[in-house]
């Protein structure tokens, strides 16, 4: 089958089966075109909750079909590749955290939305790229320890101050090696386009950008703009959806290493062995283990 072809008979088997496909907006073109929704990770897992489907399909990385398990546990959920993990998400464990949280028992562990299940059951509020800044503000407690990336983390300090943010190594090896000469070279290279990056950047990268912000916000930021041309520090998927909704503007990428592996693993033709259901893998999670998951994830929907 051609490539067209094989879109039309997931499409065609997805409505036949009663299946929503989620497509997070690091993924191909070829795969968001028969997605049913494409966006951020939570913005996802939140979509999904109020498809009519039984049935969703992720698209995307393991926390992110966990995270859609988490809010939609009477829907049968598929991660399409099952090696589609995250290095950030699987960087710290609850045994570390645990033991971080013994030294500093005052402290509000905040998580970034990027871990695992289990390392949520120790946390007390989830945040995404998004929300971070906000949900940090609103938290009455003035010690905060953000996990895991330290990147996003020293950047909600910035904003927020007031706040004593305390930080551990880690964070989205893709972004973080993209350095300030790199961003400095894009802004010579391309003079009147605006630097539009991702909190997840270092700091070098970041101070140089004329808009932070997540995925979502970077892509709605450019649509929007009455700048023709623009630098797009993340995912290179997304300086390439950006060319086809705006067609008429100029997008580069801040660098050619900005390819996350993870996301690129999932095929078309793994969606479609998922959708014929000889392929993915089913999530599942304990019972327990999601409860104390879920509260983290409410009390972020809560303050967000």
């Amino acid at each position: 089958m051609t490539v067209h072809e094989l879109q039309q008979e997931i499409i065609r088997l997805k409505k036949e089966k009663d299946i929503c496909i989620l497509a997070h907006s690091y993924q191909t073109r070829e795969i968001t075109e028969i997605a049913d929704l494409t966006g951020d990770s939570f913005q996802l897992s939140v979509q999904a909750q109020k498809a009519r489907q039984s049935t969703v399909i992720m698209c995307g990385v393991r926390f992110m079909a966990e995270t859609v398990k988490l809010l939609s546990p009477e829907k049968k959920v598929l991660l399409a590749n099952p090696t589609a993990g995250c290095p950030m998400a699987e960087q710290m464990d609850k045994d570390m955290i645990t033991a971080v949280k013994q030294k500093y028992p005052d402290y509000t562990v905040v998580a970034y939305i990027n871990t695992t299940t289990e390392l949520k059951t120790v946390c007390d509020v989830c945040v995404t790229s998004s929300s971070a800044v906000k949900i940090v503000k609103a938290l009455p407690n003035k010690n905060i320890l953000f996990i895991p990336d330290c990147n996003l983390g020293g950047y909600v300090g910035k904003q927020v101050p007031e706040k004593n943010i305390k930080l551990l190594q880690g964070g989205c090896p893709i972004h973080a090696r993209i350095t300030e000469r790199e961003a400095l070279n894009a802004k010579a290279a391309h003079p009147n386009a605006l630097l539009l990056v991702h909190p997840e950047c270092t700091e070098g990268v970041v101070k140089h950008a004329d808009f932070v912000g997540s995925t979502s916000a970077i892509m709605k930021f450019a649509e929007q703009s009455d700048a023709e041309e623009f630098i797009i520090g993340t995912e290179i998927a997304i300086g390439q959806h950006l060319s086809y909704t705006c067609p008429d503007k100029r997008f580069y990428s801040l660098s050619k290493e900005l390819i996350c592996p993870n996301m690129k693993a999932t095929s078309l033709s793994d969606v479609y062995h998922a959708v014929c259901g000889d392929g993915g893998e089913v999530i599942e999670l304990d019972a327990e283990v999601a409860a104390k998951a879920r509260v983290c994830i409410d009390r972020m929907i809560e303050l967000g």
